[in-house]
């Protein structure tokens, strides 16, 4: 479950991890107990420049955490004996929505056996999820959606520690500001909650329980859904199905409203208006001839969707409504959002994607996705810092090579693109 930099959409506020690997369906406990310890913090010898940067940050950073109101006992309750964990930081590399292709994603995260294990929680947790539905407005196929998404139903909500997990993304990388935001929220709802820190276990990403809340998003959405004067997002699936449906309410979740609808483009469609963040009225795309796949006239139908190509031209094409958006605020990665819409749909008894995915496309990979920035940038097209992440200015950049090249301006990375826009400066250079 990650926080994402995609850089396409707002910044999310719930980080997710792990997602593909969740297991099938498990009932959760039921017995309240207290939370498990986290496996013993391993105890590395500094030296190298990375520890020894860790190390100052520890050390350093509890100014700041006391200037922003953390007790000091709790600061060196939380703090002490952390060392960086190299797993945290390949984990972070190796995202799975960013380093699969989508219909391989999309086949693990909506499994067979998640959708039998869905349907499971949906009968035996039926009545929470309608007093859910009714109270906030958040279908119950959604909650357990994103519940079997975030956990397998409970059964996998990570075995990092907390603190360990987020000090590692906070002391040095991309993920700093985020991280040491939710580092002093962690401490916070520590001393909120009267948590022990050794047993606040996590993600590697720094998400928790059920429904992996980082603690921020626990701080302004988690509620008390069993009414028993607690909130606990480990043990209790009533608190962190209600927690969910609180923070979709809030993020704009509209009952009755679809997420997505699988959809057909026609050959002379204008892939470059192809934008999961562009929408437009419904009768606009029914006009450029898109239809959806099942059957149904959008063209009498109002409000706005966007066209989403999650694999490019080459692959399946979707409606994605502005309920898609407000699922893309738990976890900012729009297969992430297409995963949870269609196990939701799945749930429901919707039927699976008809269009084929494209064969033998792998995402490009750090370096590669490197190469292809600079390239455009070394051609004429601005796609930004070479960062390696490929955002909306990159993608935008992208979109303008194609069309000046004659090519389907769907912004969509591949191989065989880098290869061509190379080949074209190395052409321009000699």
């Amino acid at each position: 479950m990650g926080q994402h930099n995609d850089k396409m959409l707002a910044v999310p506020l719930v980080f997710l991890a792990a997602i593909a690997c969740a297991p099938p369906a498990t009932a959760p406990p039921q017995p309240r107990v207290s939370l498990p310890r986290a496996p013993a913090i391993p105890m590395r010898p500094l030296g190298a420049s990375q520890d020894d940067k860790f190390a100052a940050f520890i050390r350093d950073f509890r100014a700041t955490a006391l200037a922003a109101g953390i007790r000091p006992a709790t600061y060196d309750a939380s703090m002490a004996g952390l060392r960086r964990n190299p797993r945290v930081e390949e984990l972070n590399r190796k995202q799975p929505e960013f380093v699969k292709p989508v219909g391989e994603y999309l086949a693990s995260t909506v499994s067979q056996a998640r959708v039998a294990g869905g349907r499971t929680m949906l009968e035996r947790y039926g009545a929470t999820l309608r007093v859910l539905e009714a109270r906030y407005g958040v279908p119950a196929e959604i909650l357990v959606a994103v519940w079997g998404l975030e956990s397998g139903y409970g059964a996998d909500m990570g075995s990092f520690n907390l603190f360990e997990a987020l000090a590692t993304l906070a002391y040095d990388g991309p993920r700093q500001e985020f991280a040491r935001r939710e580092l002093l929220a962690a401490m916070r709802m520590e001393e909120q909650q009267h948590l022990d820190p050794r047993r606040m276990t996590s993600s590697w990403a720094g998400a928790f329980g059920q429904t992996q809340f980082v603690p921020s998003s626990f701080l302004a959405h988690a509620v008390d859904g069993d009414g028993d004067g607690r909130i606990d997002l480990w043990r209790s699936p009533a608190d962190a199905l209600a927690s969910a449906a609180v923070l979709l309410h809030g993020a704009g979740w509209r009952m009755g409203a679809f997420c997505y609808r699988e959809a057909v483009v026609p050959a002379s469609f204008p892939y470059e208006q192809a934008d999961a963040e562009t929408l437009r009225p419904l009768d606009y795309w029914a006009g450029l001839g898109v239809k959806p796949a099942r059957g149904g006239d959008i063209a009498a139908q109002s409000g706005d969707a966007a066209i989403y190509l999650p694999a490019g031209w080459r692959g399946p094409a979707f409606f994605v409504y502005p309920n898609f958006k407000a699922v893309l605020t738990y976890n900012n990665a729009a297969s992430y959002a297409l995963s949870v819409c269609n196990l939701a749909d799945r749930l429901r008894g919707g039927g699976e994607i008809t269009a084929a995915w494209p064969a033998g496309e792998r995402p490009l990979g750090p370096d590669e996705r490197l190469r292809m920035q600079s390239a455009l940038n070394a051609l004429g097209y601005d796609s930004g810092p070479a960062d390696g992440i490929l955002g909306r200015k990159a993608r935008a950049a992208l979109r303008r090579y194609q069309k000046d090249h004659h090519l389907p301006a769907d912004g969509y990375p591949t191989r065989q693109m880098l290869g061509q826009i190379q080949a074209d400066l190395r052409s321009r250079a000699s």
